[in-house]
């Protein structure tokens, strides 16, 4: 079974709070209100490199997130 990327996810015990989860390496879970990222691999000693392309995947993972909410607007008009 392939993943999507991303997926959004949320928990009734934070009922203010989405979150965006990154699917493939680095894996990692977005806290859309604080922009905080916690990573699921260990990504320490990885480097420049992947801290450049996981920077690019949050703010991708942000765009995922805005176009979700347009289409879910789209639905219900």
């Amino acid at each position: 079974m392939m993943l999507p990327k991303f997926l959004m996810g949320d928990n009734t015990d934070v009922p203010d709070k989405v979150f965006v989860l990154h699917t493939e390496f680095p894996r990692f879970v977005l806290d859309l209100d604080t922009d905080e990222v916690v990573f699921f691999d260990d990504v320490e000693d990885e480097g420049e490199e992947l801290a450049d392309e996981a920077a690019q995947l949050v703010q991708e993972a942000i765009r995922f997130y805005e176009r979700e909410l347009d289409r879910y607007e789209e639905e219900e008009e």
